[in-house]
């Protein structure tokens, strides 16, 4: 196999040329530099791709592993095969797609995510979106996308549309870099699909036998349905008691539901035995993913010359940094 060169563009992630009078080649050059573009300001650093770098990373065993770079390892594009699709709640699905070698898992990092790129409906420009995978990162042949869809969504729009056999252009994104019991305890605040880093990062966490850290999970959503997550992690709840805490909130939730209504407020937080103000919170890691609105109001925003609003998490007691954001 040839070296793998940063400054080539792979020749599926552009489409093949049209006449000049449909699209000139200064586009199509432009759409593949935004493409490698948006990838480089997503890659925050570049996995080192061994098998005993993903061993580390997913909790496998490094003699499970063949030696050599796993699928999905490392910089570079890579073209999936949907191997199923299976629809979760009302906006939901879960994408199954097949890795080159069925033998191996796809080699991603822990807290790591997939940078999907496609052109849907027939679009020049790509449309490039990050997506976590939530099967097991040590499966072996498949990796796996809950994507949800939303209105006017381009690319959910297209991988909802994607049917057994179609393709994906994908690229991989190390994300935050793990280490087992840095933190003794780690506050984890989703919304909606944000909750897709924070599953793996939870599983990753309690299936490492070495790896004691406390994980407490508040996710937020609008109805009872979009937990589309809850079984797993009650699964997780019940086998590794006193590790995994949770709690729902819900901003429309249904007659007699089981959650509390509303958002993710400072009050929730504050019953969740999320203050940051006492001395048990200090080593308290919080990440944070979800609704641009929801990460605003949690993490403050900044102005001119101190001009910026505090967040609901400085208020809290917790300083920048202690917060990450995916």
């Amino acid at each position: 196999m040839p070296l793998y060169n940063p400054y080539r563009i792979n020749p599926n992630f552009l489409r093949p040329p049209l006449k000049a009078s449909v699209m000139s080649t200064q586009v199509a050059v432009a759409a593949g530099v935004a493409g490698l573009g948006t990838y480089a300001f997503y890659l925050r650093r570049n996995a080192s791709g061994s098998a005993t770098g993903t061993a580390l990373a997913t909790n496998m065993d490094a003699s499970d592993l063949k030696p050599g770079k796993l699928p999905l390892s490392g910089f570079g594009f890579h073209s999936l095969r949907l191997h199923s699709t299976e629809l979760i709640n009302h906006n939901t699905k879960k994408l199954r797609f097949e890795l080159p070698d069925r033998s191996q898992p796809s080699g991603i990092g822990l807290t790591s995510a997939l940078l999907t790129i496609s052109f849907p409906k027939g679009r020049w420009l790509p449309v490039i979106r990050p997506y976590t995978p939530t099967n097991d990162l040590n499966e072996p042949g498949f990796v796996e996308l809950m994507v949800k869809l939303y209105p006017g969504g381009k690319q959910s729009t297209h991988l909802h549309s994607l049917q057994p056999g179609d393709t994906l252009t994908v690229a991989p994104i190390p994300e935050l870099k793990w280490t087992p019991n840095k933190h003794p305890h780690v506050a984890m605040i989703a919304g909606g699909a944000g909750i897709t880093p924070m599953y793996q990062l939870v599983r990753g966490i309690l299936t490492n036998p070495a790896d004691k850290t406390r994980i407490t999970l508040v996710w937020g959503v609008n109805t009872d349905e979009d937990i589309f997550l809850r079984d797993q992690l009650a699964e997780l709840e019940q086998n590794y008691p006193g590790r995994l805490k949770t709690v729902y909130v819900v901003a429309q939730p249904a007659a007699q539901s089981p959650y509390q209504k509303g958002f993710v407020t400072r009050q929730v937080l504050e019953q969740a035995g999320l203050s940051g103000a006492t001395e048990k919170s200090k080593g308290t890691k919080v990440l944070l993913c979800g609704p641009p609105a929801m990460e605003k109001a949690l993490k403050g925003t900044k102005g001119w010359v101190g001009g910026g609003k505090k967040g609901v998490l400085q208020e809290l007691g917790y300083t920048q940094d202690q917060i990450y954001n995916f």
